[in-house]
C-alpha cells in the first residue's frame, strides 16, 4: 500500500473509531502492514481492530504468480503461511494488545459476527467471487455513520483487476453508502442510507 493510501486509511480509521467508539475490521491481513495503521487508530480510541485472513495467500500470491513470495511458504506443508510474519509485524509495532486475529475465511467469520463496526476495510481476494463475498458478509455490519473502505479500486481495467471496483459501484448503487474520499485506489464510503447494503 502506497504511503498516501496508508495515511488515508489511518485517517478514516481514526475518524470512525473516535466518532463511534466501535471496533474496526479488516478483511485481508497478509503480513500486517495495513493492520498496524488500523491498530494504532484503535489503540488511540481505546478499542480494537479485528483482522480476518486465512493466511494462505490470495490468488495472485500463489506460486507462479506475480506477487508470490517464497519466503512465506511453510516448508512442512508446502503452502503459504503469512501468520508468523504477521505476528512478528504486530510484535515489532508494539500493537499486539490492540488486534484480534481471526484466522479463517472471510465469509465464515462474517456469518458468525454479531457486532456493529466503526469501519470495515476490504482488501482481501480480488476475484469477483471473493470480493463479492467480502462485501456481502461485512457491509451489513458497518454501523450507521460508519465507514466502508475498499482498496484496489481501479475504474480503468488497464490499471488493475475490476472486482474491487465492482463492489465499490455496488455499494454506491445500494443507496446505503455515500463516497467520502478517494486516494488513488482507496475509496472511503460512509453508511448514510437506511437501506441495507445490497
Amino acid at each position: 500500500m502506497p504511503t498516501d493510501e496508508g495515511l488515508a486509511l489511518y485517517a478514516a480509521a481514526t475518524d470512525a473509531t473516535t466518532r463511534l467508539g466501535l471496533p474496526l475490521l479488516e478483511v485481508g491481513t497478509y503480513c500486517g502492514r495495513s493492520t498496524i495503521l488500523l491498530a494504532e487508530a484503535a489503540r488511540e480510541a481505546g478499542t480494537v481492530t479485528v483482522t480476518v485472513d486465512h493466511h494462505r495467500g490470495s490468488e495472485e500470491q500463489q506460486p507462479g504468480w506475480e506477487y508470490h513470495d517464497p519466503d512465506v511458504v511453510d516448508p512442512e506443508v508446502g503452502r503459504m503461511d503469512t501468520l508468523p510474519t504477521f505476528r512478528r509485524t504486530l510484535h515489532a509495532a508494539g500493537l499486539e494488545d490492540h488486534v484480534i486475529a481471526a484466522v479463517g475465511r472471510s465469509p465464515q467469520v462474517a456469518a458468525v459476527w454479531g457486532k456493529p463496526l466503526a469501519l470495515v476495510f476490504i482488501d482481501g481476494g480480488h476475484t469477483d467471487e471473493h470480493a463479492a463475498a467480502d462485501y456481502e458478509g461485512w457491509a451489513p455490519h458497518v454501523a450507521p455513520d460508519g465507514l466502508l473502505v475498499i482498496h484496489d479500486v481501479f475504474p480503468d481495467p488497464a490499471d488493475g483487476g475490476q472486482a474491487p471496483y465492482r463492489i465499490y459501484r455496488r455499494a454506491l448503487a445500494s443507496g446505503a453508502f455515500t463516497e467520502v474520499s478517494a486516494t488513488r485506489s482507496l475509496r472511503v464510503l460512509r453508511r448514510t442510507g437506511t437501506n441495507p447494503p445490497a
